[in-house]
């Protein structure tokens, strides 16, 4: 005999929030409740009447919602959904590109689940506890459909900072740096100690205009990770380009990546150093680029942290638009959740009259296709670049 379905009760009016696609269920939303992450849960509103399907997580997530239907949440559920976001990268796939999303965790209606793909290599990682109830269903899934895009090797990260840990779970780790393309730019990615899952892949588009951008132009590249951003510009004929990082590992993949790309090695400078302290010493020296890109670290982890990181992003973007030449160009980017699009606008609305500068909007933009956003949930549309043309006032 089946166990009765556990249930949980919206306690506050957010009935057409979820209807409208948010996947997650904030646990002091719903009536007080004491069940381990990963139970399946049906929520009813308010009324008792049927509202969502999900799984119970740990922590301020009470619930993360996978289905809006009454129907089953099994695995032949999470096969469909596996499937669905396979299908829409194979149709979408751009050109000269092996290093993808897979699976966008919400995104693709499979809350706490991302696979990337690099080349030969998958990384698999999951947010949170309650997807771990499917995790052998899900392992089992891509074990049948990551070999048809040429996959040898399934690798799962877990943890952060010293608690990380990456392992196989077919097939072998890698031995050093992996090599992907991205519109045919060769990077070099780290899939053990890199960040994230080794790559910024959200930022593909970004780098691809630069790219367009960037000839004949003086670049620099700010927070430049592993130099993606720098290897675009020189690929587009920049005159000069300049990459900095704090990390001395990173800025080592950046000048390995200039070099695989065949691009004049006098055409590239990587600093390890910390950004407000290379803007200060630019500005001491009165060194101007005609294109700055700044893509920095997230600087709200929290709602709590918002409002000083609004501030940070002022302080940014006016030591960035003073270093810009006239009639120059400025991506400024931010992958903080928690700073809207209008927010992270202001910043550099205030940011332009405190530098003294106008400015002019040439493009908003966000994450690729592969990076796919529920139309009612605002915190995934987490990345954020606007790039703009910068006049000096006379």
């Amino acid at each position: 005999m089946n166990a009765p379905a556990l249930t949980l009760t919206l306690k506050k009016p957010l009935e057409r929030v979820v209807a409208h696609g948010h996947p997650w269920i904030y646990r002091d939303a719903l009536e007080a409740f004491d069940i381990p992450p990963g139970k399946i849960v049906t929520v009813l509103d308010r009324q008792g009447r049927f509202l969502a399907r999900g799984l119970v997580e740990r922590g301020p997530i009470g619930v993360r919602v996978f289905v809006r239907g009454d129907v089953p949440l099994d695995d032949a559920l999470i096969h469909r959904r596996l499937d669905d976001a396979f299908a829409l990268r194979t149709s979408h796939w751009p050109a000269e590109t092996t290093a993808l999303r897979l699976v966008h965790g919400e995104g693709d209606l499979l809350p706490g689940v991302v696979v990337d793909l690099y080349g030969a290599y998958a990384v698999m990682r999951f947010d949170g506890q309650a997807i771990q109830r499917f995790r052998g269903i899900l392992v089992a899934r891509l074990a049948t459909l990551l070999p048809k895009l040429g996959v040898e090797t399934l690798l799962e990260r877990s943890g952060r900072g010293e608690t990380r840990r990456v392992q196989a779970l077919w097939g072998a780790l890698p031995d050093g740096v992996v090599e992907v393309r991205e519109h045919g730019m060769r990077m070099p990615v780290d899939l053990v100690a890199g960040q994230k899952t080794g790559l910024f892949l959200d930022h593909r588009d970004a780098r691809l205009r630069v790219r367009s951008l960037a000839d004949q132009k003086r670049v620099v590249n700010l927070f430049g990770y592993t130099g993606g951003f720098s290897m675009a510009a020189g690929l587009g004929g920049a005159a000069y380009v300049e990459t900095v990082d704090v990390a001395p590992a990173a800025i080592a993949l950046a000048d390995d990546g200039w070099a695989r790309n065949g691009l004049d090695p006098t055409k590239h400078c990587a600093h390890t150093s910390d950004v407000e302290r290379f803007l200060n010493t630019a500005k001491e020296r009165s060194t101007f680029w005609d294109l700055v890109v700044a893509d920095p670290p997230s600087f709200a982890p929290s709602e709590a942290a918002k409002r000083g990181a609004l501030k940070a992003y002022r302080a940014l973007h006016t030591a960035c638009l003073s270093r810009v030449t006239d009639g120059g160009l400025y991506l400024g980017a931010s992958c903080s959740s928690h700073v809207h699009r209008d927010d992270f606008d202001t910043t550099i609305r205030e940011a332009a009259h405190a530098a003294k500068v106008s400015v002019q909007v040439l493009e908003r933009g966000g994450a690729g296709f592969d990076h796919p956003v529920p139309i009612g949930f605002l915190e995934g549309a987490y990345l954020k670049s606007t790039l703009c043309r910068v006049v000096r006032l006379r």
